[in-house]
């Protein structure tokens, strides 16, 4: 396990810098001038520019700059901010609360989207299975944008059961209403990819085996029908999570929520490249570690892989 855990990390290597290099590219090759942009319609005396330059690395060729940035990710020195603030607090203050909204998230979308797809597929063709399906298609057909203001003013203005808007605290109970809302439309996907795994398996010659040995219905479904169905969920919400995370803006938006979506749309806005290329940066990172998690839970699940 070890070496496979270590096999997997140096497979991680060129994935990282590749993407990197990418975004790095996109970010600081795209046509403008961020210094010109910072000054806005303010003249900028040609020293106070070019000492902007030396700050940011901008008089330096490109692969320069990439490299004296890949110098700052190993010190974990992420550079400043236009504004002057460093990189770095603003990592450390976004995104802990994204992560946590991200989290909660995905755990919303696997144990509901598990929970019902595996009754539905162990019921299907019936009322229950078809309700579902119906069901997770509205969810999929309409946007995350209508479901989130919508849960805003049902549950917060017109119920006030639930705060309208998130606070700098974003404590569980400010991020629940988000975090179902942010999980909605994958946990349809959850929904279907589980029932349609549950009822593949259930004609499995595996699950005709346990049940002729005289199992329990419990064990025979927990034990070989969820557990061999798990794979192609597991492998959605692992990669879901770094998508949630990336493409939290609009829920973070609608519920005021300080979290990597708000600044990292603030940053591409106001056209600060340091800041855009460390956000994705992490994002890229925590998607590796999450499909590295992955790849672990695999052999767990699957005896065949951890008999390899």
């Amino acid at each position: 396990m070890a070496w496979y855990v270590l096999r997997r990390l140096l497979q991680m290597i060129p994935v990282f810098l590749g993407a990197t290099l990418l975004i790095y590219a996109l970010v600081f090759l795209v046509p403008g001038d961020p210094i010109k942009a910072l000054a806005g319609d303010k003249p900028m005396t040609p020293a106070v520019e070019a000492s902007l330059r030396a700050r940011y690395h901008l008089d330096q060729p490109f692969i320069m700059q990439y490299l004296l940035y890949l110098k700052g990710i190993v010190t974990f020195d992420f550079g400043t901010a236009f504004s002057g603030r460093p990189v770095r607090d603003e990592l450390a203050r976004a995104f802990p609360i994204t992560i946590r909204l991200a989290f909660m998230a995905v755990i919303v979308e696997g144990v509901f989207g598990v929970l019902f797809g595996l009754v539905s597929g162990l019921r299907k063709g019936k009322l229950f299975d078809s309700t579902m399906l119906v069901v997770s298609l509205i969810i999929i057909a309409v946007p995350i944008f209508v479901v989130g203001f919508l849960a805003q003013f049902l549950l917060g203005v017109k119920w006030g059961i639930a705060p309208v808007t998130v606070t700098g605290k974003a404590s569980f109970t400010e991020l629940l209403v988000p975090a179902f809302v942010l999980g909605s439309l994958s946990f349809a996907y959850v929904l279907r990819l589980t029932r349609n795994s549950v009822a593949e398996n259930m004609t499995a010659d595996f699950v005709r085996t346990a049940t002729a040995k005289g199992l329990s219905r419990r064990r025979v479904v927990t034990v070989h029908i969820l557990r061999n169905s798990m794979i192609p969920v597991i492998t959605f919400l692992g990669a879901d999570l770094g998508a949630l995370m990336g493409g939290a803006i609009v829920t973070e938006g609608i519920f005021n929520i300080p979290g990597v979506g708000g600044t990292l749309y603030q940053a591409i806005t106001r056209g600060e490249p340091p800041t855009v290329v460390s956000f994705v940066t992490v994002l890229i990172v925590i998607f590796l570690i999450s499909n590295l998690f992955i790849d672990l839970l695999y052999a767990s699940l699957d005896p065949r892989i951890r008999y390899a």
